[in-house]
Parts: C-alpha cells; sequence; structure tokens
C-alpha cells in the first residue's frame, strides 16, 4: 500500500480500479456486478449472511482491531482488477502472495476470515465463496463501527492465484499521488467525486503508521498541518526513520476512533489530516464542496459512502462457471495448483 495500502488504516482507499475486464490465469471477470444478485445464497445456502453476522460480531467481541481489517480488505481485494479474493491467498514457491507484499503493509487479521469461512463450510461445505465472505463480513465492519448497514449482492467466485507486486503497484497509488490522479482513477470504476470523499471517510477509523506520516513531520514540519496538532503526532512519531515494525501509530480520529462518523470531515478542515492525501481533498475545489457537505451531515455521508462501497464491491467479479469455491481461503483447491 505505498498509498494506503502501506499505512494501517482502515481503508485503502486510493485504490486504483481497471475498468477492464480482466483475462488472466484466473478467468474473465464478468464486468461490473454482472452476474451478482442479493441474496445468492438462498436456496442453497440460506444462513449464509447470518452465519457471517454471528461471527463477525464474536471476534469483533475478542478483538476490536478485527473490523478494520475487515474493512481494508475491500479496498484491497476488490480495487486490484476484481473482488475475487486473491488478497487471502498465501505465497507460494513462485509466487509472493498480495498479502505479504509492500503494498499490503499494515494489514492482518487474515486468519479470522478463514474462522468465518469454516463457520460456513460447516453448514454449507464448498457453497459460499471467499470473495462473497470478505466482502460481506466488510459490511459487517462497517456496521460493528457505527457505520450504515449497506445492502450488498453476491454470487463472486474465487480466483485462483495472487497477483504481482508490479500490478499491486499499478493499482494501489501512493498517497504522495495528486488529487487529479486519484479522481481520475476512481471515476474509472465508476466511482464519483462524491464517492471517492466518502470513502476516504474510512479515516474516521483505525490508525496510520509513523513510516507513513514522518515526511510531514520532518526534516521539517509541513506547515499545512494544524500546529495544535503536531505536538501529538511527533510524541506518537518521534524517530525521522521509524522502525516498520514498531508498534507506532497515530489514531486517525482523536476524538471517536472506533467509530464511523463524520468527525474525519470536520478534523480535515481543521487542518488535522494526517495524510496529504486527506489534506488535498480538504482543500481542492472539486472535493472540499462534499467535504464540507459531509461535515454537517452524517446522513449524507452514510448515504454516499453506501453508493460508493457498493460500486467498490461489484468490481469485475468473477460469476458463473469463472473461478471456483475454494475450500479454504489461503489457497486455491488443489486441482488448480
Amino acid at each position: 500500500m505505498g498509498y494506503l495500502g502501506s499505512c494501517f488504516l482502515l481503508f485503502s482507499v486510493f485504490i486504483t480500479v481497471s475498468a477492464t475486464v480482466k483475462n488472466d490465469s484466473n478467468g474473465v471477470g464478468a464486468g461490473a456486478g454482472d452476474g451478482l444478485v442479493m441474496n445468492f445464497y438462498k436456496e442453497s445456502c440460506p444462513q449464509a449472511e447470518d452465519i457471517i453476522k454471528e461471527q463477525v460480531k464474536l471476534l469483533y467481541k475478542r478483538h476490536k482491531n478485527t473490523a478494520f481489517s475487515w474493512i481494508r480488505n475491500i479496498f484491497h481485494d476488490c480495487a486490484v482488477q476484481s473482488c475475487d479474493a486473491s488478497l487471502l491467498l498465501d505465497s507460494t514457491r513462485r509466487h509472493l502472495s498480495e498479502k505479504e507484499a509492500d503494498r499490503s503493509f499494515g494489514m492482518r487479521n487474515f486468519r479470522y476470515l478463514n474462522t468465518i469461512k469454516e463457520a460456513v463450510e460447516r453448514e454449507c461445505p464448498n457453497v459460499v465463496s471467499c470473495a462473497d465472505i470478505l466482502v460481506l463480513s466488510g459490511r459487517e465492519g462497517v456496521a460493528a463501527l457505527g457505520g450504515p448497514y449497506i445492502p450488498l449482492k453476491t454470487g463472486r467466485r474465487d480466483g485462483y492465484r495472487s497477483r504481482s507486486s508490479s500490478v499491486l503497484e499499478e493499482y494501489l497509488p501512493d498517497h504522495n499521488e495528486s488529487i487529479s490522479t486519484v479522481l481520475e482513477k476512481f471515476a474509472a470504476m465508476d466511482v464519483d467525486t462524491p464517492g471517492l470523499v466518502a470513502l476516504l471517510g474510512s479515516h474516521s477509523v483505525g490508525r496510520t503508521h509513523c513510516v507513513k506520516l514522518v515526511q510531514r513531520l520532518y526534516p521539517e514540519v509541513d506547515p499545512k498541518l494544524n500546529p495544535d496538532h503536531v505536538p501529538h503526532m511527533m510524541k506518537k512519531c518521534p524517530d525521522p526513520i521509524p522502525d516498520p515494525k514498531a508498534v507506532q501509530y497515530v489514531r486517525n480520529d482523536r476524538g471517536t476512533p472506533m467509530i464511523l462518523d463524520n468527525n474525519y470531515f470536520r478534523n480535515i478542515l481543521d487542518n488535522k489530516g494526517l495524510l496529504l492525501v486527506d489534506h488535498q481533498i480538504a482543500t481542492d475545489s472539486r472535493t472540499r464542496p462534499y467535504v464540507k457537505k459531509m461535515a454537517k451531515s452524517q446522513d449524507y455521508f452514510f448515504k454516499e459512502f453506501t453508493r460508493a462501497l457498493q460500486i467498490l464491491t461489484e468490481n469485475n467479479p468473477l460469476t458463473g462457471t469463472n473461478g471456483e469455491i475454494r475450500k479454504h481461503c489461503s489457497f486455491a483447491n488443489k486441482h488448480h495448483h
């Protein structure tokens, strides 16, 4: 996540998305949401969505940070060519997995997706895809953090292979990119300007690793930062070259760090955004009006967030006979190895 890919953020929302249909070894995608329907499993596994919801609740009680992971997974999987759970695959002798690539810096809790998968498999073996579990757990993560409950279509199938680091580099832009580039990349997958602004509102929760922040603090403090916010950031990130393995983070929203709300927008209007992109959307004439509107209205933020997340989760899925239903989310079924 050079951008958010590298941060411990709730979402890596700068994820670029391709409008092209892929036809690599994972099969041919179905385009934007083709083949997905509401309640895809109503006949084949009617309890599927309830089981996922229950498992997310149980895991959240034990490990609060799982909710950030569930949501972040959507961005790192769906925005890189397809919502096909390629993010969840383990490395093989020949391929470094997406989740171990540099762009996935700070991501964790993948093992708990297998916990959810096992619970679903006990009820309905070989029916529900890891791609749908990934997306639905993200939906439940949003709800656990006080966000809107988002109706999502299902029917995705799982890809066979992780994508290379070079593909991740192409699709997950750096957080220092211009706002114009970010807007173009989101527009390529039909996420418009208010949708982009709303998705960045995911920075209302979670935290950012110092690795991603220090360039705004050292050697000189970025004059665009609110001077009242700087001492806290420097206390949390005292080293100009932080150890990536050290637990050195700044909470994205000190006021309500565990609640997905519109506080983020008020913070960035007050120059308290941690990342350069947070500052850019608060000041650029194309995005600022939406930032101001969301700062005033949580309902408007939730409406746009819901719409944009639905678009993201329907990006070029594998459906029908493309892909497979993995038995275990960390590796493809044996006949495809």
